[in-house]
């Protein structure tokens, strides 16, 4: 299926004047990174797609060459770095007028609503609350301007969206995982064990990715099953997430917290092994069983189908276990870091 890049124009690719009207070549301005943005988008299989609502270049039809003045202008621009839009929707409707193409509404968009198009793997660029409306009636990704710089947008784009959703309901527990390898997203965790909330919060700070864990487990039979299937959920959001792992570390890390140490380290290679070596002297930690830890690192290793090696050291049980989940956290974030303008798979075999 196709994809295409939506592209919002003013405050987005030229800069808006005070009296959001470009209607002079002295007016034309490109908003700061715009133009490399742009080419650096080319190339990548997206069609490119300017929609806006706003008339203030006196734009014609598009693609016939009969542009006025600054519009001529930046399009002349553009292709000179090699980039040419697709098509190009304006609405000239005023907002009084209730549009159903003016944006966020999707009336000018039908032929991409069609069904020929993946639209979850599509982006809507912009400026304002409209776009990010557009994209989510859409059903596309949403990267503002202002809050992103372009450079940061293209990276996002080159990146990808790693992105996963696990929903598991047994008879024992009902979860919900969302996790965000480039941490765009909320995080938000809650598994009904308030310590085992406090060691996976360490992935969202620690790990740089966004995470929501959302579980109602049996927990008046006691903890093993919320920890089991969590741990499940979330390599299992972890393995999707990373998709076919182009460009990625794949491996690594080591981490000391105050008395303790913790070395994790970490192969995304497709072949699951947990090899443990952590001592603990207490039961409990807080509210979890302190032998729940190796059985959660163990179904996550499986279920994400990586070989994990986790040695921990410390006299105080919370340091430990807490220098373990940091130094966990701090390996995935090594590991699935991605170089954006690579394509290689981190493998001698070509598979993983």
């Amino acid at each position: 299926m196709k994809k295409a890049i939506f592209i919002d124009r003013d405050g987005t690719v030229i800069a808006e004047p005070a009296d959001e009207q470009v209607d002079s070549l002295e007016k034309l301005e490109f908003v700061p990174g715009a133009i490399s943005g742009l080419r650096a988008l080319v190339g990548l299989g997206y069609e490119l797609v300017m929609v806006t609502n706003q008339d203030g270049l006196g734009t014609p039809a598009f693609p016939e060459k009969t542009f006025l003045g600054p519009q001529e202008k930046m399009l002349r621009t553009l292709e000179g770095e090699g980039v040419r839009f697709d098509d190009m929707l304006i609405d000239r409707s005023f907002p009084e007028d209730n549009s159903p193409c003016r944006k966020p509404r999707t009336g000018m968009l039908g032929k991409y609503l069609g069904g020929g198009y993946d639209l979850a793997g599509s982006f809507v660029i912009g400026d304002r609350d409209t776009d990010m409306e557009l994209a989510r009636n859409m059903g596309c990704t949403g990267l503002r301007i202002g809050e992103l710089s372009w450079d940061e947008v293209v990276r996002r784009i080159r990146t990808g969206v790693r992105r996963a959703t696990v929903a598991r309901k047994t008879a024992e527990t009902d979860i919900f995982i969302e996790a965000d390898l480039d941490g765009l997203g909320q995080s938000s965790i809650d598994t009904g064990l308030k310590f085992f909330d406090h060691m996976l919060s360490q992935l969202p700070h620690h790990g740089g990715i966004s995470l929501i864990v959302k579980c109602k487990g049996d927990l008046e039979v006691d903890e093993h099953h919320t920890i089991e299937d969590v741990g499940i959920a979330l390599g299992e959001a972890l393995r999707q997430a990373l998709g076919d792992k182009r460009g990625t570390e794949r491996y690594g890390f080591a981490l000391p917290m105050d008395e303790s140490r913790a070395i994790v380290l970490l192969d995304f290679g497709g072949r699951s092994e947990l090899v443990w070596d952590v001592e603990f002297t207490r039961e409990y930690v807080g509210d979890v069983p302190t032998e729940m830890f190796r059985h959660f690192f163990k179904s996550l290793s499986d279920s994400m189908k990586a070989n994990l090696y986790i040695q921990a050291r410390g006299e105080n049980n919370h340091h430990l276990a807490e220098s373990i989940f940091k130094a966990f956290a701090r390996t995935v974030r090594q590991a699935v870091r991605k170089d954006v303008f690579s394509y290689d798979l981190p493998s001698s075999k070509g598979v993983l």
